[in-house]
């Protein structure tokens, strides 16, 4: 093969691995494993828990998104979003999906199995539950975001399980934060996506429509996410605990995912739920950081 179809090909290969497993969704979620890890750390940090951990949740989410891809494939079609990806765009078929699906799914349980059984337990969990009850219900009920909300929660308190092999108190935190932090996430953007999710028969919003019902219900989703960040300054999370500086700096982190919660409110445009889609990844990223840090620098 000559070296310019060579290059050409590996290129394609490269390209649709990372379109169909979501590499930058992955890439966060692993970043939330990782923030968690390092919370639940004692003594120093193993650095080769942590490459398996970062391995294992790519392996993990990346199966649970082709999966995810495979099923609606037909549907991904009718969307502007989605029309391009792998498969519906003609430069992947099923049977390589699934193959790939298959092997991440081993690769990643397996991975997970190294560092502790119960890492490896709640990693098969999460995606099973993306895979076989929220991908299903997206197209039955708007209550698939509170389902899937409950994979999507996961990574954060899995990386304080590999690092203790123990789900308690702490990991439990950690993943009610996120459990919380997925509804105004994620409704925000089946808002400004509503018209290309409704040409696939997806029902996104609570209420099905983008309104002031579904805007206040963001709202009060934001408020409970930051009151739960807030939890641990309460010392009522065993190992899991903030000083006062760090819950002065969620507390203020908080009310900027609040303030544009309320404008969505206010205005009901697109492009509101857009900024706040964007503000909550913001909050999600930045309040793990400030935890991290809060940890290490105290």
């Amino acid at each position: 093969m000559p070296a310019t179809l060579s290059q050409t090909y590996w290129n394609s290969v490269v390209r649709n691995f990372t379109e169909i497993t979501k590499m930058r969704l992955s890439v966060s979620v692993v970043f939330s494993s990782v923030a968690g890890y390092l919370l639940g750390v004692v003594g120093p940090v193993d650095f080769s828990v942590l490459l398996l951990l970062c391995l294992g949740g790519y392996c993990m989410v990346g199966a649970s998104n082709v999966f995810n891809q495979i099923i609606e494939r037909d549907l991904d079609a009718l969307m502007d979003r989605t029309k391009d990806r792998p498969i519906p765009g003609g430069r992947m078929g099923v049977a390589p999906a699934f193959i790939l699906a298959s092997l991440l799914t081993i690769s990643g349980i397996a991975i997970l199995y190294i560092i502790n059984p119960q890492t490896a337990m709640f990693g098969a969990i999460s995606i099973f539950m993306y895979v076989s009850l929220y991908t299903p219900l997206k197209t039955k009920t708007p209550l698939s975001v509170f389902v899937g909300a409950f994979p999507g929660a996961i990574p954060f308190m899995l990386g304080w399980v590999a690092a203790t092999n123990d789900f308690g108190i702490e990991p439990g935190t950690l993943f009610m934060i996120q459990f919380f932090w997925q509804f105004p996430h994620f409704w925000a953007i089946g808002w400004f996506l509503f018209d290309d999710y409704k040409r696939a028969g997806f029902f996104m919003l609570p209420n099905g429509k983008r309104d002031k019902g579904t805007a206040i219900q963001i709202v009060l989703y934001c408020i409970w996410t930051v009151l739960a960040s807030l939890v641990p300054a309460a010392g009522v999370t065993g190992r899991l605990y903030i000083t006062p500086v760090s819950a002065i700096l969620v507390l203020v982190l908080g009310a900027w995912l609040i303030f544009y919660a309320i404008r969505l409110y206010k205005m009901q445009t697109d492009k509101a739920a857009r900024q706040l889609m964007l503000v909550s990844v913001s909050y999600i990223t930045l309040l793990q950081l400030i935890y991290v840090a809060d940890k290490f620098l105290r």
